[in-house]
């Protein structure tokens, strides 16, 4: 962690007991952690994470990502220009999955702290509820949407009840909350001053355990997110069932010292009672537009042969609940409706926990060994089966 980013989290710490956020009278729940259903070593554990805009899915992309997946997320205006909305098109897929596959959890995309257009929502937002600055200029994120003030109590009731709609009019398991880490980061108070981003800090922690007590005990609480040894304050909020690790080996956090404290994160976060979703990448991602211009099957050849590196570190790693994520981006065109033979390989629990030898790891499954070296960045995996 930079330094500046190290002094932001001592001084939410420090401030935490200076700041009073309003805290929502909702119903008693038990507070015991959500598992992910069904969840199996038999395969690889798949989380499936991605949108289609512009139409439907069809009933072959429907029945393998029921056959693959039961932890999937639905990303923000997934199925929107068909329904008309976000709520609408997330909802209509998931009860065409589940309905394949009843113990799949289909995640509702909310974002904590951007407020992306295509909600039916968005209808009775109120504009008193945007993050302004101390001279009343609206914060935004760098694409030009505002973001919202979580330190607001009514937004964070709003929020909420959003969520739980959602969830209340679909088959639907949870929900994943984005954008986290851009609240956390030092940037915030540079923009607001240091006493309200604390505030609007609170205010998420509060939002979130709002969330998760409203939603029930069954219901799964999946946020973005850690990244290296960054925002792991956030395994300690109240209402996190699990947490993704966006960036593994990409976006400026290659380093082997970086990939070693994203693993060590899987093992913080068990211990703490929560699951982690590890998403690899390729070596490249929708953002790079020269190799977005390749043919898409030329892109998937380059992807498989490349995932060995990604999944031996979470295989070294894995812990009950944990979940592998595979993509070049976050539309159903970018990776994550394809196949991918390691991940449709019988595998079977692990036999022990990982060994480590400085930043060099092997772990025996039922059905694989494993081999991974962060520092030279090579990896093997020999399936047995």
């Amino acid at each position: 962690m930079k330094r500046s980013a190290r002094l932001f989290a001592a001084m939410l710490i420090v401030s935490a007991q200076a700041i009073t956020v309003a805290t929502e009278p909702v119903p008693e729940t038990s507070a015991t952690v959500a598992t992910v259903p069904g969840f199996s070593w038999d395969r690889v554990p798949l989380n499936l994470h991605f949108g289609k805009r512009t139409t439907d899915l069809t009933d072959s992309e429907i029945n393998f990502v029921a056959s693959r997946s039961r932890l999937i997320c639905l990303e923000k205006s997934h199925g929107a220009r068909v329904h008309g909305s976000t709520e609408a098109g997330i909802a209509d897929t998931a009860r065409r999955i589940t309905a394949r596959n009843p113990d799949a959890k289909v995640l509702f995309y909310f974002n904590a702290f951007i407020n992306w257009p295509g909600y039916e929502a968005f209808e009775t937002y109120r504009p008193e509820w945007t993050l302004r600055t101390a001279d009343g200029e609206i914060v935004k994120h760098p694409s030009g949407t505002p973001r919202p003030d979580p330190s607001n109590a009514e937004f964070r009731k709003w929020w909420s009840d959003v969520v739980v709609s959602a969830n209340r009019s679909a088959p639907l398991g949870g929900v994943f909350i984005d954008a986290l880490p851009q609240a956390l980061s030092p940037g915030l108070a540079q923009q607001v001053g240091d006493a309200k981003a604390c505030a609007v800090v609170h205010g998420l922690r509060e939002m979130i355990r709002l969330t998760k007590r409203k939603l029930g005990p069954d219901k799964i609480v999946l946020v973005n997110g850690i990244r290296t040894t960054d925002f792991r304050q956030i395994l300690d909020w109240d209402g996190i069932d699990g947490v993704m690790i966006e960036h593994f080996g990409a976006f400026k956090t290659a380093e082997p010292e970086d990939l070693k404290a994203d693993l060590d994160s899987i093992a913080i976060a068990a211990a703490k009672g929560k699951f982690v979703v590890l998403k690899g990448w390729p070596g490249f991602n929708w953002l790079d537009r020269d190799m977005m211009n390749r043919p898409h099957d030329e892109l998937l050849e380059l992807a498989r042969q490349r995932i060995t590196f990604p999944l031996a570190c979470y295989l070294v790693a894995a812990q009950p609940g944990s979940h592998f994520c595979y993509s070049w981006g976050y539309t159903h065109s970018h990776g994550m409706l394809d196949s991918y033979p390691e991940l449709e390989r019988p595998l079977g629990p692990p036999k022990a926990d990982a060994t480590w030898q400085g930043l060099t790891a092997t772990r025996e499954f039922e059905h694989a060994s494993v081999w991974v070296d962060l520092a030279n960045r090579k990896a093997r995996i020999d399936w047995q089966r």
